[in-house]
């Protein structure tokens, strides 16, 4: 069931998400880089790192289980921009063009998340 996870639309867009969250944040307040930048940053990782090990995993229930772990950071990441945003550590545009990333995104993980539990589901006969 091993899957090139650089192939997979989701992980690209979270791959992307990850990017413009560490050039938006590269100007930070210095007493955040450890704080709420820090977690911003890791929670945005996380997306992209649990698609591509869910997708080299052995089983459908394994991916599946990943992607969800990844939809967890997603919504972590979506509050972190939202505080980071209200703390004015982002301005109007970075927050807009990011979090337009952060829903294509969602949108793309939820489809590959239906995908993927529609073929953890047993197969009927007849």
């Amino acid at each position: 069931m091993r899957r090139a996870f650089r192939k997979i639309r989701a992980w690209q867009l979270a791959d992307e998400l990850a990017l413009l969250v560490y050039s938006a944040t590269k100007e930070s307040p210095h007493d955040e880089m450890y704080g709420l930048v820090s977690q911003l940053r890791r929670a945005s990782v996380s997306i992209a790192s649990n698609i591509a090990e869910g997708s080299n995993r052995g089983t459908h229930r394994d991916y599946l289980h990943f992607l969800n772990i990844g939809s967890g950071s997603l919504a972590e990441t979506e509050y972190l921009l939202h505080l980071a945003q209200r703390l004015n550590y982002l301005s109007p545009q970075q927050y807009q063009g990011i979090d337009a990333a952060r829903r294509e995104l969602a949108a793309t993980l939820h489809g590959l998340t239906l995908a993927v539990e529609s073929e953890c589901m047993p197969k009927r006969k007849g």
